[in-house]
């Protein structure tokens, strides 16, 4: 919280030096567009088959979606929207007219995880209203950790979407309503895990409530893009060789609240927020950002003080 606490300051401080120097906000609103601008087209987006974790994994996204790979993804968590480094991250799927500064919308966040052969046994026995009440219980214990960390604590309202497994395609999909700290919004965690022979991939759509339908219009063709290759996939698991994961399908959805991507979505939350007020003419703050969050990225060093076109990482 203190760096959320040092960049309001500077975008107060940036706003007080704005009016005492004269400088036009237009002049510096037209430089944020320009580095908007500049941001969208470098990106390279992709469509059709995706192929992942060399080959054994398989996105198939639709002319409904686009997909940034694993450079542009942390380019685009990292750089732009300010979230501290993920290096688990291979790749993220965004609406067709989406984009990192497009607001009211979603994307998905895709990680994946090579924890080994994720027994589905106990699917059809789990009670999920009993897993939620054990995830609130579990709260005061999480969120003491996140104070020592510096972070709001986070309160699970229940699911938005209980989990359903189809196990004809081993793909377990839920979603859960948190609130953190006192923002106004409630943040919709929309999980998709997809079991393989060796590891689950994952799909984590970071939003508000507010977009909770658009979301659930879209999740069936989201549920159809991945899938594992052949030798890869959940049904080629050889007892013999194989690792058996130490989670099950239950273990996966209770998971911790202290989840990364419950960490991920305040933070993108709060830097999209900023990015308006940025917008706004308080440009003059962009250098001081630059250096509270310490970026030296090869891709910082093409982006000049004067915020000039940036370069995006390569395809």
């Amino acid at each position: 919280m203190k760096k959320i606490t040092f960049f309001l300051g500077a975008l107060f401080c940036a706003n007080t030096l704005l009016v005492a120097t004269g400088d036009s906000t237009d002049i510096l609103v037209k430089k944020q567009l320009e580095y908007v601008d500049s941001v969208n087209k470098a990106l390279k987006w992709q469509t059709d088959a995706v192929t992942l974790q060399g080959g054994a994994i398989t996105l198939n996204i639709s002319k409904k979606f686009k997909f940034l790979n694993a450079e542009q993804s942390h380019f685009v968590l990292h750089d732009i929207w300010g979230n501290p480094p993920r290096p688990d991250v291979i790749g993220m799927i965004f609406p067709a007219g989406g984009g990192p500064f497009t607001d009211s919308s979603f994307a998905f966040i895709v990680t994946y995880e090579e924890m080994g052969f994720v027994k589905d046994d106990d699917a059809e026995k789990i009670d999920y209203t009993e897993m939620m009440e054990n995830i609130k219980k579990a709260e005061p214990e999480e969120n003491k950790k996140r104070a020592e960390q510096g972070y709001p604590p986070i309160h699970a309202i229940g699911w938005a979407e209980k989990p359903y497994y189809d196990k004809t395609n081993k793909v377990l999909h839920w979603a859960k309503e948190l609130k953190f700290g006192d923002e106004a919004q409630n943040t919709l965690n929309y999980e998709v895990r997809v079991l393989g022979r060796k590891g689950v991939l994952s799909l984590t759509a970071i939003s508000t409530m507010s977009e909770l339908p658009l979301v659930n219009a879209n999740i069936d063709e989201v549920l159809k893009m991945p899938e594992f290759t052949a030798g890869n996939a959940y049904k080629d698991f050889n007892p013999g060789t194989d690792k058996v994961a130490e989670y099950t399908i239950g273990a996966l959805v209770a998971g911790g609240i202290l989840a990364k991507t419950g960490v991920l979505a305040l933070i993108a939350k709060f830097f999209i927020a900023a990015w308006k007020f940025i917008l706004l003419g308080i440009a003059a703050a962009w250098g001081f950002i630059k250096k509270l969050f310490k970026k030296k990225t090869p891709e910082e060093a093409a982006i000049p003080e004067t915020i000039s076109e940036p370069t995006a990482p390569s395809e």
